[in-house]
């Protein structure tokens, strides 16, 4: 669905997110997330410089959200990295998708795209964190949808 970039972005963020009091060094992240270091640090640079993300270097630096997870969605990644996701593409890989070249699979195509824009959309950062916290040690987080229900619809 998403691009791997998006996925370990992502995963790094909903990490900082649940866990991040404090910078975190981009190798604990990356090793915290499963995600190849250097691949992570050229993201993190990249979303530091969307304003996503904060970064310091040296003793005691490291990097940390800079945007409010709770609000910060998987859209909005897509749209930082921007993502082949939010570029319509026809299901028969014809062309580009749409509506004065329509294929057989046009109408299955957008409606399925409409409901992947939409959970991103509704999907935060938190939400992501949240999920992975709750894989990784089995422990049982509120979800964002729960706790502010606002963003969850």
């Amino acid at each position: 669905m998403v691009s791997p970039s998006v996925g370990y972005a992502a995963s790094a963020m909903g990490h900082l997110a649940v866990h991040g009091d404090g910078p975190i060094r981009v190798d604990a992240l990356a090793r915290a997330v499963g995600a190849p270091p250097a691949y992570l640090a050229k993201l993190v640079h990249i979303l530091s410089k969307k304003g996503l993300l904060d970064t310091a270097k040296g003793k005691g630096g490291g990097v940390r959200l800079s945007a409010d997870s709770h609000t910060l969605t998987l859209y909005d990644l897509c749209v930082a990295l921007d993502d082949d996701i939010l570029h319509p593409k026809c299901a028969l890989g014809i062309a580009e998708c749409s509506d004065e070249r329509a294929c057989p699979a046009h109408a299955l195509q957008v409606a399925i795209r409409a409901e992947q824009l939409a959970f991103l959309k509704r999907t935060t950062i938190l939400n992501v964190g949240e999920f992975n916290a709750k894989r990784s040690d089995g422990a049982a987080t509120p979800s964002a949808a729960t706790a502010h229900p606002a963003h969850g619809a």
